[in-house]
């Protein structure tokens, strides 16, 4: 009976493992495959201790390599756009954009895993246990520089579920995406961004 325990024990344990392996492998063929998406999102910022929270939505789109635009719908109107050289922030009730190359911007970042970025260069990836339902990889970034210790991408089957990340500062930011929609094509222009007429324009 013991020599079976064991037996099991170690099946279970290899078995634990190689579905830990799949989500390192679902973030790789993501990056690889996945060219174009877009999916509404849910973002919720947890303080430090625990005690705040705050929760705003919108929708993300991307297209590799290096655009993506998130659009802020609630509880305030912000759009951030990326169109490979740049990345402008744009707040509606200031009628204020300001913008940063693209390479100071992001780096090894969270938008620049999921918008292009070399993978493998620019994080030490690993696999987590399963969570909430979803396969878990965690991306730490070599260069300590973006503002961010690490981020944990979810998956539900092959699909991107959630994103979650914590800051220098023990924040949590967790996105969660639905209505996640791979076979799409955006025309050239979608991620130009033009400082809308009378803005303060800001650029470094």
């Amino acid at each position: 009976m013991k020599l079976h325990r064991i037996v099991v024990a170690a099946v279970l344990g290899l078995a634990a493992l190689a579905a830990r392996a799949d989500a390192v492998d679902l973030l790789k063929q993501f990056v690889r495959d996945v060219n174009a998406g877009r999916a509404d999102f849910t973002q919720t910022v947890t303080s430090p201790d625990g005690a705040k929270k705050k929760t705003s939505s919108g929708s993300f789109e991307f297209a590799r390599p290096n655009r993506f635009r998130f659009i802020y719908k609630k509880p305030f109107e912000q759009l951030i756009v990326a169109d490979g050289q740049k990345v402008w922030i744009y707040d509606t009730d200031l009628n204020q954009a300001s913008s940063r190359k693209f390479s100071q911007a992001l780096g090894a970042t969270p938008a620049a895993l999921l918008a292009g970025g070399n993978l493998e260069k620019d994080f030490e990836l690993s696999a987590l246990p399963d969570r909430d339902g979803l396969s878990w990889a965690q991306a730490l970034p070599r260069i300590k520089e973006g503002g961010f210790n690490a981020v944990k991408v979810g998956f539900r089957g092959k699909q991107l579920a959630a994103v979650e990340i914590l800051d220098g500062f023990g924040q949590r930011s967790l996105l969660q995406f639905g209505g996640f929609e791979t076979d799409v094509s955006f025309a050239p222009q979608h991620f130009k961004f033009v400082p809308p007429a009378g803005a303060d324009v800001i650029e470094q």
